[in-house]
């Protein structure tokens, strides 16, 4: 019995002379011609859908990265969050204070914010959407249409977080 050397794989043997567009203008079918033959570009043969939850979570850390901005979310939120992240095994939550609207080839993000005092505040508002712009089109593929930045509060220098007391006695 004879064995036989068996061929590279496809992917291996295109070259750029043998893999050509369809010359109909620019197919946007994603359909291209090899070798006397038509075939489906691979990203074409599949779809890949984006959880709301992942574009949350991308823009409240660019968000976070932003100089000025001390925290997310309203009062409430706030108080409650603070008490689940005294939990023992809870972990600080990405998205508080964020909600975004995914579609097929966009997203619409809201925002809402407590700055530092002392801060220009649009300026800091300018900063997060241009972090979370570039965040979001960056990892998902996906165009950013609106940030819409809420400005809830301002922290002062002598307060304390939103983190509930014990109580007067312990």
């Amino acid at each position: 019995m004879a064995t036989t050397k068996s061929a590279a794989p496809v992917s291996a043997q295109r070259t750029d002379s043998d893999l050509t567009e369809l010359s109909s203008g620019g197919d946007e079918r994603g359909l291209q011609e090899r070798g006397g033959g038509t075939f489906r570009v691979p990203a074409e043969r599949g779809r890949t859908s984006i959880a709301n939850s992942v574009v949350e979570k991308i823009a409240g850390m660019a968000a976070r990265e932003v100089l000025g901005v001390h925290d997310f979310g309203g009062s409430l939120a706030r108080s409650l969050g603070a008490m689940r992240d005294r939990v023992p095994g809870g972990r600080p939550n990405v998205t508080r204070g964020v909600k975004v609207e995914v579609g097929e080839k966009q997203t619409a993000v809201d925002l809402e914010l407590v700055v530092e005092y002392g801060v220009a505040i649009t300026d800091v508002s300018a900063d997060v959407r241009e972090n979370v712009v570039s965040a979001v089109e960056r990892m998902t593929g996906l165009e950013v249409v609106e940030v819409n930045v809420s400005i809830v509060d301002v922290h002062l220098p002598n307060e304390e977080d939103d983190i509930p007391s014990e109580g007067r006695v312990q």
